[in-house]
């Protein structure tokens, strides 16, 4: 039953246009074709990159935080209260004003008190702007050496410059040594991502991030899989020509380079928009969706790889919006841009303004909640 059940799934007619199928990536004559057992190259790939990940972050990343001013201002801890900690976890991160004061009466705080509390604590959760900017270095380095590597292996391939010639020939095009490791590179740095996404730093895109990273596994995966690696190159590509620019300007970001990161943040864009909404659907999804239908019936492979495709071409439109919006607020005033995905540390001044409030109330002798207000020698929750 197995047996039958994997011949239907790798049934020519599923993968292949009429006419072809898995006996056509056959080597002979040292002429080398992809083969899924490859693809398995990938894992130990994706297990080297976190080794080298956590040594470059150490060695490189963090010296050259400190080269570049980057610190944490000192952060002040919530002071311990099983109460509060435990609605915290258990319901919720933002407690509603009525939570608030039945939490204040529980614990015998002010409201106020009770508010800077949960402040506190969000941003205890909140990663520090040095964890963000490893994380940015990091990426930041694999995207430039994989553009410009990426680059190299397809300067001088046709279908670079006429993507229609990435169909000549298929299925029965040869495997180059610089597409197998270009993949395999790729594909194992994406892997590393997903393996590490537990401890990265979360956005509010956080859903929208592993969608794309599984997406892009799965396509580069069965792009692979069906020789479909000329136009796979030239996305990993696409794809390749922004990121690193879009990870340079997080790292002056946290820097406080205002000037230097609005400057790469708007080329960023701009490369953005001309490579993820020009280049990519109008020649490359054009030439994987459209030019297709000219040469070959259509077939199950043809919808899967184009499907995801456009799942890619549609996070892209989202990340496209986000953009928009984060240039048209910084440009105007000249502000540093903030990454509208990034959680925001709350800000603390309004605790300064409380205390000090709250001092003078005190000694007046005013009361709040049936509980003379505490000063600073005797604080209850900080």
């Amino acid at each position: 039953m197995l047996s039958r059940l994997n011949e239907m799934i790798w049934a020519d007619w599923i993968w292949f246009p009429e006419g072809h199928g898995w006996a056509d990536l056959t080597d002979h004559d040292d002429v080398v074709f992809p083969k899924p057992k490859d693809l398995w190259a990938s894992i130990p790939i994706a297990l080297c990159f976190l080794v080298i990940r956590q040594i470059f972050e150490r060695t490189v990343a963090s010296p050259l935080a400190s080269l570049l001013g980057v610190s944490d201002k000192q952060q002040v801890h919530a002071s311990p209260n099983p109460v509060l900690e435990s609605f915290f976890f258990s319901t919720s991160k933002h407690p509603t004003q009525s939570s608030v004061e039945s939490l204040s009466k529980q614990t015998g705080c002010s409201v106020r008190q009770v508010q800077r509390w949960f402040r506190r604590r969000r941003n205890q959760d909140r990663p520090s702007k040095l964890k963000k900017f490893r994380e940015a270095s990091w990426r930041f380095t694999f995207y430039l050496l994989a553009f410009f590597a990426g680059l190299a292996a397809l300067i001088d391939k046709p279908w670079f410059y006429d993507t229609k010639r990435m169909w000549d020939g298929f299925p029965k095009m040869p495997l180059l040594p610089s597409q197998y490791w270009y993949y395999m590179i790729e594909l194992g740095f994406y892997l590393s991502l997903l393996f590490s996404v537990a401890s990265d730093v979360k956005r509010k895109d956080f859903k929208e991030q592993i969608i794309h990273h599984v997406a892009t596994i799965s396509l580069i995966g069965f792009s692979w899989l069906v020789n479909y690696i000329r136009g796979g190159t030239l996305i990993m590509l696409v794809h390749d020509a922004s990121d690193y620019l879009m990870e340079s300007a997080k790292m002056f970001n946290y820097a406080g380079w205002r000037k230097t990161c609005n400057f790469i943040f708007t080329v960023f864009a701009a490369v953005f928009f001309i490579t993820r909404l020009v280049i990519l659907p109008f020649w490359i999804i054009y030439t994987t969706l459209v030019y297709p239908l000219t040469l070959y019936p259509t077939f199950f492979g043809f919808y899967f790889f184009n499907g995801l495709m456009l799942v890619l071409q549609a996070l892209h439109i989202f990340w496209a919006a986000l953009i928009l919006r984060m240039v048209v607020r910084f440009l105007p005033s000249n502000d540093i841009v903030e990454d509208e995905r990034s959680d925001k540390e709350e800000t603390e001044s309004e605790d300064e303004s409380e205390e000090r409030e709250q001092r003078e109330k005190s000694k007046n002798g005013h009361v709040q909640n049936g509980h003379t207000l505490l000063n600073n020698n005797h604080r209850k929750m900080d």
